[in-house]
C-alpha cells in the first residue's frame, strides 16, 4: 500500500516527532510512503526513508501553525495526481491547506485520514472557556469532510460529535511511543551529575505549557539547593523567563534539542519528569518520559490524566505553582517514590501506549478505507 503522507519535519514539535515515528515504522512494515510537507527548496534535509518527498511552499511556518503559498494547494494536487497513491495521511498542521484537501482527495477519489492535534482541556467548562474550543469549532465542518480523523480521547470525540463531525468517522487511537528506544538505562548525561536529584521539563516554552508556574513553584518549594530543574525546549517565552529563573536557582536550559539519542540519554538519567501544561492532547514528551522510567507529574490537561492515572501523580490545572510546591520536595525527601512511580509509568505505557499497537491500529484503520 502506498501512503502519502502530509505532515511536518520543522520546526521541532509534537507533530514533527508523531510524523517521524508514524512514518518510519510504516516504512519498516513494507509500506511505500511519500512525505509532502512545508519546505524551502533550497531545504537540505534529508530525504530518509521516504520513496519521494514533496516540498509544498509557504510563507510561514511555526511550532504551532503553517500559512501556505498561494501555490501550494495546486503543487500538492499535482503531486499527489503524479503520486497516485492508495490513500492520503495528514497530520494536521493547522493550516488554511487542511480545509482544502478533502476537496483535492475527493477530486482524485483518494481516501483520505486525518491525525487532529489541537490540545485540549479536560475540563469541558474550562475548554469552552479558552480559545482552543474555538479551534474545534473551526475545525469540526471541515472533519466532517475527511473520511476518518483520528484523535486520542472519547472526551475529544464527544465534543467534535457536538459540534457537527459524525461519530463513525473518528477513530480514538492514542499516540505511543518506541518503548525499544524510549526505555531505561545508563546515562552519560548523569555521569556528569552523580550527585544530583534531576527534575526535566520537555516542551514548548510557551503560555499554554504554563511552564512558569514549574518554575515559579521550583524556586519558592525550598529544594533548588537538593536538584537541578533541566528545560528541554524553546519558545516565545524563553527570553522573558529565563533571565528570570537560572543557574542560581540550579535551572538549566537546555534549549530545543533534536538529537533524539542526546534526548533519551537526558531522560534515562533524569529522576522525575513534570508537564505542568493548561491545554494537551496526548503528550508525547510525557509518553517519552513514562517509557524511560522517570516517576512523572503531569496536569489532567487533555488525555495526559487518563495516562497517568494510577501511574503517576495527576494535578488539576488550577493553581499549578501551590500544587507543585508541596508535591516537588516529596521526591527528594522520599527517594523511594521515584522508583515507585517509575516502575509503574514504564508499565503503563507498555500495557496502553507502545508505538506497535498505534501503528497496528492504524493499519487495521487503512484497510477499512
Amino acid at each position: 500500500m502506498h501512503i502519502a503522507w502530509l505532515g511536518k519535519k520543522t520546526p521541532f514539535c509534537g507533530n514533527v516527532t508523531y510524523s517521524r515515528e508514524i512514518t518510519t515504522s510504516l516504512v519498516k512494515r513494507g509500506y511505500k510512503v511519500s512525505f509532502l510537507h512545508f519546505s524551502q527548496d533550497n531545504d537540505d534535509s534529508e530525504q530518509d526513508h521516504y520513496s519521494t518527498e514533496v516540498s509544498l511552499p509557504f510563507l510561514y511556518k511555526s511550532q504551532i501553525y503553517t500559512i501556505p503559498a498561494p501555490k501550494s494547494s495546486k503543487i500538492l494536487l499535482r503531486s499527489l495526481r503524479e503520486l497516485q497513491p492508495d490513500l492520503v495521511h495528514a497530520s494536521l498542521t493547522l493550516s488554511p491547506l487542511d480545509f482544502t484537501l478533502p476537496e483535492i482527495c475527493q477530486k482524485l477519489n483518494i481516501p483520505l485520514v486525518a491525525t487532529f492535534h489541537p490540545p485540549f482541556d479536560s475540563r469541558l467548562r474550562n475548554l469552552k472557556s479558552s480559545t482552543q474550543y474555538l479551534t474545534y469549532q473551526l475545525y469540526a465542518p471541515c472533519l466532517a469532510k475527511y473520511d476518518q480523523t483520528i484523535i486520542f480521547s472519547e472526551l475529544q470525540r464527544d465534543l467534535l460529535v457536538k459540534l457537527g463531525v459524525p461519530r463513525e468517522k473518528l477513530a480514538i487511537i492514542p499516540n505511543g511511543v518506541d518503548t525499544q528506544k524510549y526505555s531505561p538505562g545508563k546515562s552519560y548525561f548523569k555521569q556528569q551529575h552523580p550527585n544530583d536529584l534531576l527534575y526535566v521539563y520537555q516542551g514548548r516554552i510557551a503560555v499554554e505549557k504554563n511552564v512558569e508556574s514549574l518554575l515559579r513553584a521550583w524556586k519558592h518549594s525550598g529544594i533548588s539547593q537538593q536538584g537541578k530543574l533541566l528545560i528541554i525546549g524553546d519558545g516565545p517565552l524563553t527570553p522573558n523567563l529565563k533571565p528570570l529563573y537560572n543557574q542560581d536557582d540550579n535551572v538549566i536550559w537546555l534549549g530545543a534539542i533534536v538529537d533524539e539519542e542526546k534526548r533519551i540519554d537526558i531522560l534515562r538519567g533524569a529522576d522525575v519528569f513534570i508537564l505542568p501544561s493548561l491545554v494537551e492532547g496526548l503528550s508525547l514528551s510525557l509518553l517519552e518520559g513514562m517509557s524511560c522510567g522517570l516517576a512523572c507529574v503531569a496536569t489532567d490537561a487533555g488525555a495526559d490524566g487518563e495516562v497517568l492515572a494510577n501511574a503517576g501523580i495527576v494535578i488539576s490545572t488550577q493553581d499549578v505553582t501551590t500544587q507543585l510546591k508541596t508535591i516537588l520536595p516529596l521526591f527528594s525527601h522520599h527517594p523511594e517514590i521515584n522508583y515507585l512511580l517509575g516502575e509503574k509509568a514504564r508499565k503503563r505505557v507498555l500495557e496502553k501506549y507502545t508505538l506497535s499497537d498505534n501503528v497496528t491500529k492504524l493499519e487495521h484503520l487503512y484497510s477499512k478505507l
